[in-house]
C-alpha cells in the first residue's frame, strides 16, 4: 500500500531529536511520499538535507507562508524566485492568507500571495494554499486569476461544504488532515458528499495532531489515522482510499 503525507513539515526543530526515526516510522506503514511546504528562507538548508537523505521520498516545495509575510516579504520573495529557478520543486506553497493571528500584513499578504501564483502559473507548478479565517479573501484573489493554469491544493481544509464545492471549482484538491477525526472538526459532516477524486492526504506534521493523539507532537505515521477515518466516512476499504488519493498527488504534483 502506497500512501503519500502531501503535507509535513518535517524539517522543523520539533523533529531534531528523532527525525529519522519518525521518519522511519512513516515508511515502515506504507507512507512512502513525503512534500514538504516551505515556510521562508531559513528553511531551506533543512529541506535541502532531507530531500538528499531521503531522495526517493522526499519532495520540496518553496514559498513563503502567510504568517512569515513581514516587512522583508519582498526580499524572501526573491529569493523564493531564486530557488525556484535553481533546484527542482513540486510546488510553490505553503502560500495564501492567514488573518487568525495577525491582521497587520493583510495587504502584504494578498501582494505575497499574487506573486506567488504567478510564480507557479509561469512554471506550471500547482500553489497549496494555506487559508485560514480568510475564505472570502482567497477566493476573490483567486477569481481574479483563475484560468487553466491554476490548480493545486486547498491545505488543511477546515470550510464548509459550499467553501469545498467553490475550492474544487477552482480546480483544487482538498488536503485532509487530523480535523477530519475531531469530535467537532465538521468536517465529517459532509466529507462524503465531496467525491474522493478531489481529496488529497495530510498531516500537517509537527501540528494538527489527529485524534488520539490530539495535544501532541504530530508526525507522518499518524496519517493512518486519517487514512482509517476516511476510510470508516466512505464506507470503503483504507487500501482503497490509499491508492485514489496517492494517484490525486500524483495528478497534482506531477509525479
Amino acid at each position: 500500500m502506497m500512501i503519500t503525507d502531501t503535507h509535513t513539515h518535517l524539517y522543523s526543530e520539533q523533529f531534531d531529536a528523532d527525525r529519522d526515526e519518525v521518519i522511519k516510522r512513516a515508511l515502515d506503514l506504507g507512507i512512502k511520499r513525503f512534500f514538504l511546504p516551505a515556510i521562508d528562507s531559513s528553511y531551506y538548508e533543512g529541506m535541502f538535507a532531507l530531500e538528499e537523505a531521503f531522495p526517493e521520498n522526499i519532495f520540496l516545495m518553496a514559498g513563503l507562508h502567510p504568517t512569515h509575510v513581514k516587512d522583508d516579504f519582498k526580499e524572501e520573495l526573491k529569493l523564493v524566485e531564486q530557488h525556484l529557478q535553481d533546484h527542482r520543486f513540486y510546488a510553490v506553497g505553503e502560500i495564501g492568507m492567514d488573518l487568525y493571528w495577525d491582521k497587520t500584513y493583510h495587504k502584504q499578504q494578498e501582494e505575497a500571495f499574487l506573486l506567488q501564483i504567478s510564480f507557479a502559473k509561469e512554471r506550471g507548478l500547482p500553489i497549496v494554499i494555506h487559508c485560514r479565517d480568510a475564505f472570502d479573501e482567497i477566493f476573490e484573489i483567486l477569481d481574479t486569476v483563475n484560468d487553466d493554469r491554476l490548480f493545486g491544493i486547498f491545505h488543511c481544509f477546515t470550510g464548509t461544504k459550499s467553501q469545498a464545492l467553490k475550492a474544487i471549482s477552482y480546480g483544487f484538491k482538498l488536503g485532509i488532515g487530523g480535523v477530519v477525526t475531531f469530535k467537532n472538526g465538521g468536517l465529517d459532516k459532509f466529507i462524503t458528499e465531496i467525491p474522493l477524486k478531489n481529496l488529497v492526504l495530510e498531516t500537517d506534521a509537527p501540528y494538527l495532531s489527529p485524534t488520539p493523539f490530539r495535544g501532541k507532537r504530530n508526525e507522518s505515521s499518524y496519517l493512518m489515522q486519517v487514512l482509517h477515518k476516511l476510510a470508516d466516512l466512505y464506507q470503503m476499504r483504507a487500501e482503497e482510499i490509499a491508492i485514489i488519493t496517492t494517484q490525486n498527488s500524483k495528478e497534482v504534483f506531477g509525479v
